[in-house]
């Protein structure tokens, strides 16, 4: 916990940024009764019966003090998924960052293995050497910023069931547009003293 704490407490470093990196698994449902449409004086229903289409994945990245995001959707969360989405960050999102400092929970999928079965040992240790990974505690992923933005990215926009997995893309992408654009950060206050004063009569000494 002390290491993710002081993580958010240093100051803002561009070449070393501090993302948070979680996944949300989301169901793709049809309706299979026709909407009753919003109007200015009710809101739209649905009927509560369903039409399953599957599963996808949204991989989240935030850094949270420049209110910047990275999203992607995907059809699963394997290892293999994990490495490309880390890749695409180091390459693409942060090219010139010298260290990205990921804070993630310990799913199995979250580790340095899954660089080396996608790309092998050459081109892992290229981007193991471009990150840097801190994990939260067991039961206390809540430490992990990248969970309030998922709750966010929930309330705005994939709270509502979408049927396909090219229309969830397509919102996830708008929506993230539309968060980078306003620069929205979030603002952590939960510091190592508070931690103390919460949670220290649960500390083994």
């Amino acid at each position: 916990m002390y290491d993710v704490l002081d993580l958010y407490e240093k100051p803002y470093d561009s070449r070393y940024p501090v993302i948070g990196v979680d996944e949300k698994p989301k169901q793709l449902l049809a309706e299979s009764r026709k909407t009753i449409p919003i109007t200015p004086s009710h809101r739209e229903k649905s009927d509560y019966e369903y039409v399953r289409h599957g599963t996808a994945n949204i991989f989240m990245a935030v850094e949270f003090k420049a209110g910047k995001r990275t999203t992607r959707v995907t059809s699963r969360r394997t290892k293999r998924d994990f490495a490309k989405f880390i890749r695409h960050l180091v390459d693409r999102v942060y090219p010139d960052a010298d260290c990205l400092q990921l804070v993630m929970d310990n799913l199995n999928t979250h580790n340095k293995t899954a660089f080396y079965e996608m790309y092998g040992p050459e081109e892992a240790e290229r981007i193991l050497s471009k990150i840097e990974f801190h994990y939260t505690p067991k039961h206390a992923s809540w430490l992990n910023v990248a969970e309030i933005e998922i709750g966010v990215m929930d309330t705005e926009c994939t709270r509502r069931r979408v049927s396909e997995k090219e229309t969830l893309r397509q919102e996830v992408m708008a929506w993230e547009r539309k968060r980078n654009q306003q620069k929205a950060k979030i603002d952590w206050r939960f510091t190592k003293l508070k931690a103390d004063e919460k949670l220290s009569k649960y500390y083994v000494t």
